[in-house]
């Protein structure tokens, strides 16, 4: 099973880069500075004791909740085996989702349970996402877990990395007993600094995952991020990077539909799925196409929607270049 994943590739940086769903308004300055200043001469804490006490306070939870982890992937591959090691077989994934859940169940041989295996699971590793990747949409498992009590066992997860950028609609809440992971690299735009934490339902369940991770799985860097992260400044910064975000985000659905790509409607975060007007067997190479251009869009048929890309938005100059080169591309 591949990994398929937006930003760099075998090409390089794209000059505009549509594939990732980092805050197109960073880096954020605060972050950047202390990314600077961090101390790369010495190890870190290998407890993370001030780390921990700060997500803690900045979540409202008791620091033995906090679990560090070198990135959102690190994670879903650690609560996997955590989950197999407890004795789940199965896992219930997002119809479309971030490909790691499957990949990480494989490897730790939790069979997929979907709709069509019957309508209530066997105890199981529960993923959510909210706003869900791709399209950007309230996540329905959330609903069914509010409205029906765990199975003896069972882990749930809700996958957070996107709720910061999130555009319109209201905040998610965090279901009762359930895990939440957090990825603030890409709403502070530096997805290149691989950090991660999650918040446990209880301290045993994060002791026992914490015992699975390497020795400092962050270093100076991860570090760094996740202090400035919960402070003031920077979550300021964040808050007026939203309000740019929902101007260059209207003006990408108007580029769109004019170029006469069918939108999928409901997206709620800073970036959107769309239909291109090609046979599913042009996508590929039309977006091969654009890439020689500078242009870089997120093939979704590894997300199970072929003939879609997933657009995260970007400023003016972006989406003058992406008009160019598609009508270039089609003239």
């Amino acid at each position: 099973m591949n990994a398929v994943h937006g930003g760099p590739d075998a090409q390089g940086v794209p000059r505009h880069d549509f594939s990732t769903n980092a805050n197109a308004c960073g880096p954020c300055p605060q972050a950047r500075a202390a990314l600077r200043a961090a101390d790369r001469r010495r190890y870190p804490d290998p407890a993370y004791t001030a780390l921990r006490a700060q997500l803690a306070a900045f979540h409202g939870v008791a620091p033995e909740r906090i679990v560090v982890a070198a990135s959102a992937s690190e994670f879903i591959h650690r609560i996997s085996a955590f989950a197999a090691r407890a004795g789940l077989r199965h896992a219930v994934l997002p119809t479309h989702g971030y490909g790691d859940y499957a990949r990480a169940a494989a490897v730790w041989g939790l069979a997929e349970w979907g709709a069509a295996d019957g309508h209530a699971p066997p105890p199981a590793l529960h993923w959510a996402c909210e706003p869900g990747s791709p399209l950007g949409t309230a996540d329905a498992a959330l609903a069914r877990w509010a409205g029906e009590g765990a199975a003896p066992g069972a882990l749930r997860v809700l996958d957070c990395a996107y709720a910061p950028l999130r555009l319109e609609g209201a905040a998610t809440v965090p279901p009762a007993g359930a895990w939440q992971m957090w990825t603030p690299n890409k709403a502070l735009g530096l997805t290149g600094v691989r950090a991660a934490y999650a918040i446990a339902p209880d301290a045993a369940q994060a002791a026992a995952v914490q015992a699975l991770a390497p020795s400092w799985p962050l270093g100076a860097d991860g570090v760094a991020l996740l202090s400035t992260w919960t402070g003031a400044e920077a979550q300021a910064w964040l808050a007026r990077s939203l309000v740019t975000l929902r101007t260059w985000k209207a003006a990408q659905l108007r580029l769109c539909a004019a170029l006469d790509w069918a939108v999928v409607p409901g997206s709620q975060a800073n970036y959107f799925t769309a239909r291109l007007p090609l046979a599913v067997a042009d996508v590929a190479p039309a977006l091969q196409a654009l890439r020689a251009q500078g242009i870089k869009l997120r093939d979704c048929a590894s997300f199970g929607l072929p003939g879609h890309v997933r657009l995260g938005v970007l400023g003016p100059g972006a989406q003058r270049a992406l008009r160019a080169a598609w009508l270039l591309l089609n003239q």
